[in-house]
């Protein structure tokens, strides 16, 4: 976790070792509901190992927003920056190992250092930049360009990973998404 966060954005080596000492060792199995739509996210999580989904419900059939795996951070971002209600759920699709910080410590520990507050604007921004390219992708590209960009990006998820889900988060009906699995050399 430390040197992911280092990665991002160089903060005192004791800054940082304080912030990561209040992260705590959080195992969940697999096909738990960490958050559900309509409750509040009360903590951050990074993925040691692992992956969850984020999904909303419409008619009954999940819609896959994002997949969390290592290194990477898990939660619902809008619920726990704003500290209102989720309108998506997160789920552990395998087995998860997580690091995990609460709401109130987090915010405690940026507000009195301004090194954690740069590096945490710094990784809003890397999630705000995702957001947008993924948007741009799902808008932009037809079906078999999202699906080799998604290989491109997260080979490994395809063996991990329900193809149902993977063709929820790409926005591609599941029956072509399985012609497409089937055409395409990877």
């Amino acid at each position: 976790m430390k040197k992911f966060l280092s990665d991002i954005y160089k903060v005192n080596d004791k800054i940082l070792d304080e912030y990561i000492s209040y992260w705590a060792e959080y195992s969940i199995p697999k096909k738990t509901i960490m958050t559900e739509s309509g409750k509040t996210e009360r903590y951050i999580y990074f993925v040691e190992e692992g992956i969850q989904k984020s999904y909303y419900l419409n008619e009954g059939k999940e819609h896959i927003m994002f997949f969390a795996y290592n290194p990477s951070f898990s939660g619902v971002m809008e619920s726990f920056l704003t500290q209102t209600p989720s309108r998506y759920y997160l789920e552990t699709i395998t087995d998860s190992k997580l690091l995990r910080i609460s709401y109130k410590k987090h915010s405690e520990l940026i507000q009195k250092n301004r090194e954690l507050e740069t590096l945490f604007r710094k990784i809003t921004e890397q999630f705000l930049l995702g957001i947008i390219e993924r948007h741009h992708h799902l808008m932009a590209f037809n079906t078999e360009t999202r699906f080799k960009e998604f290989t491109k990006r997260s080979p490994h998820l395809l063996n991990m990973i329900l193809q149902k889900d993977i063709a929820s988060y790409l926005r591609i009906d599941p029956t072509n998404f399985s012609k497409l699995i089937n055409t395409i050399k990877l």
